[in-house]
């Protein structure tokens, strides 16, 4: 229906008969000749309707109004000297209408076309937000990326497979989206979490190297940079170490951002994960500015005040932060300070203490606790400078590490210390093979098919057992992350027996894959890349919702399909199922 995309057209195609069609972007009456932005994908080209010209082309033309999808046929022209529209592609021509067809009318539209309104209304009528340019860049993008990803793999010899949608529900850290069967009653597949097992099934089934651009689901709490569906980039690999891993998928995220225009250092720094959390409290730390966190619980163990003495004599189970900010004595007033103290105590602080540092020495409430030699100490681990403040946090150390980590990104924002034009990248890696539950007993941090570091193996400390798991961080977002899997037996055993799963336990959440693993399992591993959360960091959004095409609201339902809804009850009765409503809070 076209000869030439919109923004084509250019002084070489002076003269020529064209053929476009689009959406009128906008319309303009000048005095009896009418000019009309004619919008398609690849942006926008003026035309012209003369009377002079083609009556019947103006007399068309006068009939239409923004978002009318017109056909023209016209002669390319150059606009003339003074004329010429600098912020346009096609700025230095125009076509002059020869004949225009209304192809479909438009009702008034609820909001105009890229206009910052209600995020509800852009997500009730999202395909005319879609027609912005803003978000047909952010897909275009997408789509490129997706497709150098594609590349990049099949350059390594990867095989993209399909993995199951409908599945068993097994415990991989998030309630399953669950669908009833209707040819077995009272019975329900899962939604994936994440390919997770049929990956690993793959492996034992000889692929090697496996990847997929994979839509995963988890009924979980949302925030802004999670939804309920979402794209993750999947792979596998067998006869693998972590290092080979690592530089697979440093590779893949090289080619990935090249696409942004968007270069990345290599290779990417890498840290513990008792680093990043005792430095930066935080297990995906943002690297874009510094302020470390400094520990100075030994020089609190001979504190007068009996609260910090008392925290310092644990030193397993307690931390004592400190937190120099350069310059910050000079830029946080009275009242901000007591804003920040406001901001931890959300996050489980009892208060926030702090030493200026004055052009006449250390002042503030906390050193008359300290010991001259205590305070010496401090100061020569933290080299602080007139102007600076030091902030501290004291208490148990899961709390201290959270509401820090927090007080250091909400200072770097504070001051305007990030760049947010840097991409800063890193690895995290030694997570712990487990955590505590809120009973205290062990529970995995990623998943129970975890590699553990055998050589820290120690079932009566067993948070101080470490992990073959790494996740790859950009900008304070956990973008990726994976781990070497269990491919022996044994090992398998420790790990279910540790977290308290039986052998029949085991087979009813697991069987299928222990069967697998049992028939000359390769030593494996892989990772999973978040989509979403890369196209929002390369398109500079703080909300996912903006990257995905038709995203779900933090009450994960979709405005433009009114979804989730009830159905009808014959579909219930054939699946077996009877709906129970809620009770009002009143009755």
């Amino acid at each position: 229906m076209r000869s030439h995309y919109c923004a084509e057209l250019n002084e070489m195609n002076v003269g020529e008969k064209v053929e476009l069609i689009g959406w009128v972007n906008s319309y303009r009456d000048h005095g009896g000749v009418i000019f009309i932005d004619l919008r398609d994908r690849s942006g926008l080209v003026q035309i012209v309707a003369d009377p002079a010209d083609s009556k019947e082309a103006h007399g068309v033309a006068e009939k239409v109004k923004d978002e009318y999808v017109i056909k023209i046929k016209g002669t390319v022209r150059l606009r003339g000297e003074g004329l010429e529209n600098p912020k346009l592609k096609t700025g230095k021509i125009e076509i002059i209408a020869d004949e225009i067809e209304i192809e479909n009318t438009s009702e008034v539209l609820p909001f105009q076309i890229g206009e910052n309104v209600n995020e509800e209304l852009r997500l009730k009528y999202r395909y005319l937000d879609l027609r912005s340019k803003n978000m047909l860049d952010t897909f275009v993008l997408r789509s490129k990326v997706t497709n150098a990803i594609r590349r990049y793999f099949d350059e390594k010899g990867f095989i993209d497979t399909d993995t199951p949608v409908l599945t068993k529900s097994t415990p991989e850290g998030a309630r399953d989206y669950l669908v009833p069967s209707r040819v077995h009653p009272g019975e329900f597949y899962a939604l994936p979490q994440s390919p997770q097992l049929f990956k690993q099934i793959l492996m034992v089934a000889g692929f090697e190297k496996y990847y997929q651009i994979a839509k995963c689901f988890r009924d979980e709490d949302l925030r802004a940079d999670r939804q309920p569906e979402f794209t993750q980039v999947d792979v596998e690999m067998s006869f693998v170490t972590q290092d080979d891993v690592i530089e697979t998928i440093e590779g893949m995220t090289k080619e990935a951002f090249k696409v942004a225009g968007i270069d990345i250092d290599f290779p990417i720094k890498r840290i513990s994960y008792t680093e990043a959390m005792e430095k930066y409290g935080s297990d995906k730390p943002d690297m874009r500015f510094e302020l470390p966190m400094t520990d100075v619980l030994s020089e609190f163990k001979d504190s007068s005040n009996e609260i910090f003495a008392s925290i310092a004599s644990d030193a397993k189970n307690n931390r004592i932060k400190a937190l120099k900010i350069p310059g910050g004595d000079n830029f946080y007033s009275r009242k901000m300070l007591k804003e920040l103290e406001n901001f931890v105590r959300k996050f489980g602080a009892k208060g926030l203490a702090y030493i200026q540092v004055k052009e006449d020495g250390l002042k503030g409430p906390l050193v008359k606790f300290l010991s001259e030699t205590s305070l010496e100490k401090m100061i020569e681990k933290l080299n602080p400078e007139i102007g600076d403040i030091i902030f501290f946090g004291a208490g148990d150390k899961k709390t201290v590490l959270d509401y820090m980590g927090r007080l250091r990104v909400k200072i770097a924002n504070d001051m305007g210390l990030i760049d947010d034009n840097k991409y800063s990248f890193l690895w995290v890696v030694d997570f712990p093979m487990f955590e505590k539950d809120d009973k205290g007993e062990p529970t995995p941090l990623h998943h129970p098919f975890t590699m553990p570091d055998m050589n820290t193996w120690d079932e009566e400390n067993f948070e101080d057992i470490k992990s073959v798991a790494y996740d790859l961080v950009c900008n304070g977002y956990e973008i990726g992350g994976g781990s070497i899997r269990i491919h022996k037996e044994a090992i398998q055993e420790k790990v279910f027996k540790l977290l308290g799963i039986n052998e029949e336990e085991a087979r009813e959440k697991f069987g299928f894959l222990l069967d697998a693993l049992k028939f000359g399992a390769p030593p494996h591993g892989g990772f999973a890349l978040g989509l979403d959360r890369v196209i929002m960091l390369m398109r500079k959004t703080d909300n996912i919702r903006d990257v995905i095409a038709f995203p779900k609201t933090q009450k994960a339902q979709c405005l433009l399909t009114n979804a989730p809804g009830e159905v009808d009850k014959t579909q219930l009765k054939e699946l077996h199922i009877r709906v129970k409503k809620p009770k009002a809070d009143n009755e």
